[in-house]
């Protein structure tokens, strides 16, 4: 984790990873485009990329006013350009996966355990709830992570 003059540091290029990329990377990718637009450069990804963009979470970021239907879901072996200055991981297969890639790169890479809402149960209403929460979560730690690029 960054601390004291790194934090002011703005990041250029920031990199969200999970399993799959299709719930969490594409949530906090359309989250820093929503809350910070071309300030830096932001992608998503997966270790194993999903088919298509998970409807629940399409629906969530809706809510916020962020389009996800046309998320085409890749893996770290699929992106356009490797110079990112933080590489953020949602999950712990894709913080493995991210020091790895990061090993001859000077990157920095941040875990921020966050829960997969696939994994919730009960009726579609709760079900939605933990993808909200999950959103919800996100934002808050994207907004107070890069508080920086406001100014």
């Amino acid at each position: 984790m960054l601390s004291g003059p790194d934090l002011l540091r703005p990041p250029q290029a920031v990199l969200f990873a999970c399993t799959s990329n299709v719930i969490r990377s594409p949530m906090a990718e359309a989250l820093f485009k929503l809350r910070f637009g071309t300030k830096a450069y932001v992608d998503s990804c997966g270790l194993r990329p999903g088919s298509g963009p998970d409807p629940m979470t399409v629906f969530a970021m809706d809510e916020l006013g962020a389009d996800l239907a046309r998320h085409r879901p890749k893996s770290f072996d699929a992106l356009e350009d490797d110079s990112f200055d933080l590489i953020v991981t949602l999950s712990p297969e894709a913080h493995h996966r991210a020091l790895e890639y990061t090993r001859a790169l000077a990157t920095e890479v941040e875990y921020w355990p966050t829960f997969d809402p696939s994994l919730a149960e009960g009726s579609r209403d709760q079900r939605m709830e933990a993808y909200r929460d999950v959103r919800d979560t996100l934002d808050r730690k994207i907004r107070q992570r890069f508080a920086m690029l406001k100014v």
